[in-house]
């Protein structure tokens, strides 16, 4: 959700399918060396980061300084060993902060166009191995380990504090995704519905969507993809927008969140900016959370006219448990069943694009869907998994910190490990 990176663990831009490269552009090993340089001399400036960044990834990565903010996370990265290497893409082991195992392509003009970071670390083989391992990543921790049974209700397999709502970050997401499938359903849209492009439904990176001109027709398929898969907060905004923020908020309800008022009014992530990003943080944020809750969604339709000018990422969390999106495990699990139970392969497809760095045997595991979401002081990894013989599992692992911001390459890393250990654990039993 953040206009910095949303993750430096998770896909920042999809790796593409190897293409013939050039003679005399730089090549994914030239490039590998780059990052590793520049990672020891953190901030890098904007010209040199755009003479080895392709925009697809810089748009998904909230410019520059999301690059920096990545590098940042990543810490100062040593290659442990090459795993495999072509002209236009590498694996290699790296170690920073964590020891990652780092993905990284480029595109016919030599320039980094994806790049993926996933935990180099062992997998938990018992169910005490993860407990561990979740009890290393702080006193705020939820996670829901659950299984999806046949008439759609989720059965837990393994928790803790699963009942236990947490920020969400992006995650909040799969609600949108869930209101526009009942959309479709109800026959009031349909996927190839074209919807333009409004000035004044812009928000900030990440995404790429708010770089399109004002009055661009796309299809609603497009719309739910780049919100999913690249977690762009304009695609988002603009499908709050055309569904409503009441059908969105019913759609909460509908999944079986625990405590749906916490998501009223359900904020446009232009609206989270326009409390946090500015300058007139923390008075705007204090004032917004002095009104009666009758007032609240005036004052967010207020956020919302406001020009997006003058806005700022921001480093440190700011009240997290107060202005934020907030759910379950528990909670996710029964919103992954409902958008399962909607039975449309736009919504599979759309949470399908990006695996979020789970990299799971796709002979067990043929379908993986992802939706993860950060801000600082916030980090949630929600996976859904389907195996060869039908059954339907559900990882969520949430982590948050009101006070300090999270180390998100660390974080990321161990949980990724723990949901990936927590799939074949459930496959297994």
């Amino acid at each position: 959700m953040k206009r910095a990176l949303t993750t430096v663990l998770v896909l920042l831009a999809t790796l593409v399918a190897p293409a013939a490269h050039a003679a005399g552009v730089p090549t994914a090993r030239e490039q590998l060396d780059w990052l590793v340089d520049a990672s020891g001399r953190v901030p890098v400036s904007d010209t040199e980061i755009r003479e080895h960044v392709a925009a697809v990834l810089l748009d998904a990565a909230g410019g520059p300084a999301g690059v920096n903010a990545a590098l940042t996370g990543l810490g100062r990265l040593e290659v442990t060993r090459v795993v495999s290497e072509t002209t236009a893409q590498v694996q290699a082991a790296v170690r920073g902060t964590d020891d990652y195992l780092l993905d990284l392509h480029v595109d016919q003009a030599g320039l980094v166009d994806g790049l993926r970071a996933t935990p180099d670390a062992p997998v938990p083989a018992t169910w005490q191995e993860l407990d561990a391992q979740l009890a290393a990543l702080g006193s705020r921790v939820s996670f829901g380990a659950s299984e999806i049974m046949p008439n759609g209700r989720c059965r837990d397999v393994h928790g803790v504090h699963d009942d236990v709502q947490r920020p969400l970050g992006s995650g909040f997401k799969l609600y949108v995704l869930g209101a526009l499938g009942k959309a479709v359903a109800q026959h009031r849209m349909s996927w190839t519905d074209q919807l333009a492009v409004r000035e004044d439904w812009k928000s900030l990176p990440s995404g790429d969507l708010q770089n399109q001109p004002a009055g661009t027709r796309l299809p609603l398929t497009t719309y739910a993809d780049k919100m999913i898969s690249i977690s762009d907060n304009t695609a988002t905004d603009h499908l709050v927008h055309h569904l409503g923020r009441a059908a969105v908020e019913r759609q909460v309800t509908a999944f079986g969140n625990q405590r749906p008022q916490a998501n009223v009014p359900f904020l446009t992530t232009k609206a989270m900016f326009e409390l946090k990003a500015t300058a007139q943080y923390p008075a705007r944020a204090d004032a917004y959370l002095a009104l009666p809750r009758w007032a609240r969604p005036a004052a967010v339709a207020g956020l919302e006219r406001l020009p997006l000018t003058g806005l700022t990422g921001w480093t440190e969390p700011r009240k997290i448990d107060q202005i934020e999106w907030f759910g379950s495990p528990d909670d996710i699990c029964r919103a992954f069943s409902g958008l399962r139970g909607l039975g449309q392969p736009e919504i599979g497809h759309a949470l399908s694009i990006n695996d979020g760095g789970l990299r799971l045997d796709r002979a067990a595991f043929p379908e993986v869907w992802f939706k993860g979401g950060s801000e600082p002081g916030v980090l949630t990894l929600n996976y859904l998994a389907r195996t060869a013989d039908g059954r339907v599992f559900v990882a969520s692992v949430m982590v948050s910190d009101p006070v300090t911001a999270l180390n998100e390459g660390v974080v990321a890393a161990r949980g990724i490990a723990v949901a990936k250990g927590a799939m074949a654990l459930m496959a297994g039993a």
